[in-house]
């Protein structure tokens, strides 16, 4: 089955697969005291900065919920836009391990923006309300559009003189810097965030986060959050063994940039019919668009893809790394013959 439903469905990198049967040889201490997870620490200290802490864990819910716990105390709150995947698609997890209450701010494009936070930084030294103690964003966003570094350090400068943390999601961390031509640390540590949840799923990886600290305050106590949270992995070596390749041979820079080339092709089959126009800018691998509910309707049973919207007639497509332009040229056969009998 090929769809264009999500980057979570798509297959696992040759390289990647190899790098875990590599790692399956002999015993190796557990709990992160082998060779493989000293190797991948390095190599992301590399990309990020030596003054970074990863923590490996199981995924992308997970880590957002150690990295929220790290940066806030069960009396603060958490500021996020109300399209957030901790908002919307993670069963309330990060708000019940923080035991903050997320505060959902309505945003044009996923975006947030200081003038968008400000009103909801009230309150400060008043017992009766939850303190604010952090903000999160994720890059790319959850319709797409993408934070230049100039927006992601205007944000993080802002929330900082009230004395937040900026805690960045980033599934798809590698598609918003190829699209920006930037580093990770350019767009993370030299951006001002504290704090990111760092994913290859979305990107050719198998499982498996890292939780990136980049403030020693915050990494103190991230070891015991993610113990509680249940995603310390006791084989560890298999978690941190897929960011050797991922990382060192440059997968992710390779896997990020095809996917974001295979949406631009999409957008160009969608683009020729008047009947169908975007909703975000297209910036990454995702696009979301309005189309006739019936034509969506008919173009389903031939692949699987999700309403965003469907009151609306907005549904969602997502590239990935293995899409092929096979997979591009069989969807604009789809399109067209729908079209032509519809009129």
């Amino acid at each position: 089955m090929r769809s264009f439903a999500s980057d979570n469905n798509s297959g696992v990198h040759p390289l990647v697969m190899d790098a875990l049967i590599k790692a399956n040889k002999d015993h190796a201490v557990g709990y992160g005291d082998d060779p493989w997870s000293e190797a991948a620490e390095k190599l992301i200290k590399e990309h990020f900065g030596d003054n970074t802490t990863p923590f490996f864990v199981f995924n992308g819910t997970g880590a957002n919920s150690v990295a929220l716990q790290a940066v806030t105390r069960p009396f603060n709150s958490i500021i996020c836009a109300t399209t957030a995947h901790i908002f919307v698609d993670e069963c309330g997890a990060p708000a019940k391990m923080s035991g903050c209450p997320l505060i959902p701010v309505s945003t044009p494009d996923g975006k947030l923006t200081p003038e968008l936070v400000k009103p909801h930084l009230t309150n400060f030294g008043v017992c009766h309300h939850s303190q604010p103690g952090a903000v999160y964003i994720s890059q790319a966003t959850e319709l797409g559009t993408l934070y230049t570094l100039d927006e992601v350090k205007r944000l993080a400068d802002f929330i900082h003189s009230f004395g937040l943390f900026l805690h960045m999601d980033g599934a798809r961390l590698a598609n918003a810097c190829v699209a920006l031509d930037c580093t990770f640390k350019e767009m993370t540590v030299d951006a001002g965030v504290d704090i990111i949840s760092f994913g290859g799923t979305k990107n050719g990886m198998m499982m498996g986060e890292a939780v990136i600290s980049f403030l020693p305050e915050i990494s103190e106590n991230i070891k015991y959050y993610r113990k509680q949270s249940a995603q310390l992995a006791s084989k560890q070596r298999y978690l941190a063994a897929q960011f050797l390749p991922y990382l060192g041979e440059g997968i992710w820079r390779q896997n990020a940039n095809h996917a974001n080339n295979m949406a631009l092709k999409l957008f160009n089959v969608l683009k020729k019919y008047p009947q169908i126009r975007l909703s975000q800018k297209l910036e990454s691998n995702q696009l979301f668009f309005y189309a006739p509910k019936d034509f969506l309707e008919e173009l389903m049973k031939e692949y699987f893809f999700y309403y965003w919207n469907e009151e609306a007639g907005e549904a969602r497509l997502v590239t990935s790394w293995d899409t092929t332009d096979e997979d591009i040229a069989a969807f604009e056969s789809s399109v067209e013959r729908i079209f032509s009998v519809k009129g």
